[in-house]
């Protein structure tokens, strides 16, 4: 019993799905917005600049195991039509750890002088480190049984679109092709009768924003990321930010039957931004952790006589 509770909360934390067992499988972000590279491959090179970004979430604080999440990602583009890139996801979730490493490649067609279709592609790996072994030092180390060892590297294959102006943008996204299969749960499980096999499976994502002209010193955009995955309920992402006099960004978030997020950005220079984010629970988790924080940074380097070729609030 205690040796399948464990391979449970263990497959739960990383989102693999089993029969009856749906959870989280892709990363995921408060502040997206600020970096659709992580689950759009399009976006490379859209923002006419090279472009650095940093983030480090912390999920549930408080709650033992809980994950961490930390995305380093970069893009750039190449010539007039091209964009290259690489993103980088890093998660470590109980006695997981998880990384995402690919190279994104885009190609823009003009559609009219305001409007641009981007078309790209990534490819890369994952590399799946679980080991039951840390749990030597950690809290449930006298309620387990387990033995739990995987390393393993699994491909990854993705595409997306990305429909863009000054204004507004539309994307759409399939982060990875391949379902990757890790084990099969009756070779680890007390329960020798199942033969379900843990697997991640195909994720589609849509997202989309507009910004308006409050006045001259203020701007709104709101936005939505929808994720489906076969199997798992429908994950809605909306959100509502504020930037003012260029500098100052505020909103809110709310994630549907999940979390409801305060954001909060400043523009330091023309090339650095920060931003922070903080979730609180609206699920019975809410009673064990004191909510989720997001931190990043993104740093753009341009032409120092042309200035930023195309600022966009996106």
């Amino acid at each position: 019993m205690k040796k399948s509770f464990v391979i449970v909360l263990v497959l739960t934390a990383l989102g693999l799905s089993m029969p009856n067992l749906y959870g989280q499988q892709d990363a995921q972000y408060t502040q997206y917005m600020y970096n659709p590279l992580s689950v759009n491959p399009a976006y490379a090179g859209t923002r006419d600049v090279l472009s650095i970004i940093g983030l480090y979430r912390s999920q549930w604080v408080g709650l033992d195991g809980a994950p961490t999440t930390m995305n380093f990602g970069i893009h750039s583009p190449v010539g007039n039509k091209v964009g290259l890139g690489l993103n980088v996801i890093r998660d470590e979730i109980f006695i997981s750890n998880e990384t995402n490493i690919d190279a994104v490649f885009s190609y823009t067609l003009d559609l009219s002088e305001s409007s641009k279709l981007a078309l790209g592609v990534k490819g890369g790996g994952q590399l799946l480190d679980i080991n039951s072994d840390r749990l030597n030092n950690g809290p449930f180390q006298d309620d387990v049984e387990a033995e739990i060892n995987i390393d393993k590297f699994s491909p990854q294959i993705g595409a997306g679109i990305y429909y863009y102006t000054d204004k507004f943008y539309l994307g759409l996204s399939i982060p990875n092709f391949l379902e990757t299969e890790h084990f099969d749960t009756s070779s680890v499980s007390s329960n020798s009768n199942s033969s379900a096999t843990a697997k991640e499976r195909v994720s589609y994502y849509a997202m989309a924003g507009y910004v308006f002209d409050v006045t001259d010193n203020l701007k709104m955009k709101p936005a939505v990321l929808t994720k489906i995955v076969q199997g798992s309920p429908l994950q809605v992402d909306l959100s509502a930010n504020f930037l003012i006099y260029d500098k100052l960004t505020l909103g809110v978030a709310y994630r549907w039957s999940a979390a409801l997020s305060g954001l909060a950005g400043f523009q330091i220079t023309d090339q650095i931004m920060l931003g922070f984010a903080y979730d609180w629970e609206t699920t019975e988790l809410a009673q064990y952790n004191d909510g989720s924080y997001e931190v990043f940074l993104r740093f753009e380097l341009f032409n120092r006589n042309k200035g930023l070729k195309n600022p966009r609030f996106f």
